[in-house]
């Protein structure tokens, strides 16, 4: 019998560090920090998900994606009339609205060239379109 438990013992022992081992390096490399091209991925168990609540996007942040769109779909022209309608709408829009007025010059000068975006310019946000599309190009 006690022959047995050595046997036993022994196997243990040599099984037991190559187990801990593999299964120690299958734990880091599920973790959300190894490089993985799948998106889900296992955490370990002594880990807790905390996800955090959606950021709200801020009025100036919603506009320049919906006038980005716009420029897009329609021209740059009619995204800065809708510029100028939405900070005549709501004032608090004004201080944002140079920041805006570039980022259409800069998607214009990306989508028209520099040529044809600066003849949309006009005297909107104190021709900061104008500035972007001049920056961008």
């Amino acid at each position: 019998m006690t022959h047995t438990a050595r046997r036993i013992g022994r196997s243990l022992a040599l099984v037991l560090p190559v187990v801990m081992v593999l299964s120690g390096t299958l734990a880091v490399t599920s973790v959300p920090w190894a490089a993985s091209d799948n998106d889900s991925q296992l955490l370990a168990a002594s880990s807790e998900t905390v996800s955090k609540p959606a950021k709200p996007h801020a009025p100036q942040d919603v506009l320049r994606e919906k006038l980005l769109v716009e420029l897009q779909e329609k021209d740059p022209g009619a995204a800065l009339t809708g510029l100028q309608r939405a900070v005549e709408r709501r004032p608090s829009l004004a201080r944002h609205c140079m920041s805006i007025a570039k980022a259409l010059g800069k998607a214009a000068v990306e989508q028209y060239g520099p040529t044809r975006a600066h003849r949309f310019s006009r005297p909107v946000c104190d021709t900061s379109f104008a500035s972007g599309v001049a920056q961008f190009s």
